[in-house]
């Protein structure tokens, strides 16, 4: 099932599916890494923005931004 990636809860990791959003943005997150069937792990979610590691790096979203972020949840 499908769920923004504001939604996850602290230390949970996910898939990146789908980015729901203009194409500015979703080249701007295409080039952050979030692209599909990459995984994901919240390192803090709100509030505040969402910390997230994706490719070996740590990135800070504002929360519209991850709630256009749609994932799956892994295990």
């Amino acid at each position: 099932m499908l769920m923004p990636l504001a939604m996850l809860p602290p230390y949970q990791r996910a898939v990146v599916r789908r980015i729901v959003g203009g194409r500015c943005l979703v080249r701007r997150l295409v080039e952050l890494g979030f692209t599909p069937n990459t995984e994901v792990y919240v390192v803090k979610s709100p509030p505040g923005p969402v910390l997230v590691w994706v490719k070996g790096s740590r990135v800070a979203l504002g929360w519209g931004v991850a709630m256009k972020i749609l994932v799956e949840v892994v295990g």
